[in-house]
């Protein structure tokens, strides 16, 4: 067994206090976002963990790309019919997770998804270059298939028959809205001595915010 107990470091790059967060979980998200980018510290500073609760009872962890965010939440897309798609279906309730370990920052998003309107879902994947949507129409996303040649076959099919012609979204493929119910800020301090700061939406739409031990 790798004994992994010498790998630490001390977090020492900023702070996470009452005195200088907003009272909208949205507004603190965004300013760290564009932190993160504008000091280059993340090559996919959208990368996010998705994780589910799926049909098997088992929960599952997976990383996807956010593409949207704004008052309402947060949108990312997938085919529906995918193993996260299914699991969403009879478990709405999921996390995303942010780990930007650069500005030694996580955010930990408790939230219900809904499927977007399709006219959101169409104009996404109206924008997509033509390869990503044949990639999208080909995979029958988390189903067994029997190689890869398989797969590539099938997209060289698809290429034929689309070439030069508009590609239309599958019926089957398209965006989550995750409507968060509680977020979690993590800023890393030395010591272990972390900052948490927990945002919980209310009856009346309000966010209560709270400090949490590290």
């Amino acid at each position: 067994m790798e004994d992994l107990s010498n790998y630490r470091r001390s977090y020492e790059k900023s702070e996470l206090l009452e005195s200088n967060v907003p009272e909208d979980p949205i507004n603190l998200f965004h300013r760290w976002f564009h932190e993160v980018e504008d000091f280059g510290g993340s090559e996919e500073v959208n990368a996010m963990t998705v994780s589910t609760m799926g049909i098997d009872r088992f929960p599952k962890a997976r990383v996807v790309l956010l593409k949207k965010y704004n008052e309402e939440g947060f949108i990312f897309y997938t085919n529906y019919h995918s193993e996260k798609g299914r699991a969403i279906a009879n478990n709405p309730n999921v996390c995303l997770s942010f780990f930007w370990h650069t500005a030694e920052r996580q955010v930990i998003i408790k939230g219900i998804a809904e499927k977007v309107a399709e006219t959101v879902s169409d104009n996404y994947f109206d924008s997509r270059p033509d390869g990503s949507k044949l990639g999208a129409v080909v995979s029958n996303q988390s189903e067994v298939i029997p190689s890869r040649e398989f797969l590539e076959e099938n997209l060289k099919s698809l290429e034929r028959n689309f070439e030069n012609k508009s590609i239309p979204r599958p019926s089957h493929w398209g965006g989550y809205l995750v409507r968060p119910v509680q977020v979690e800020f993590w800023q890393g301090r030395a010591n272990r001595l972390h900052d948490r700061i927990r945002y919980s939406l209310q009856e009346d739409y309000t966010w209560k915010r709270e400090r949490l031990a590290p």
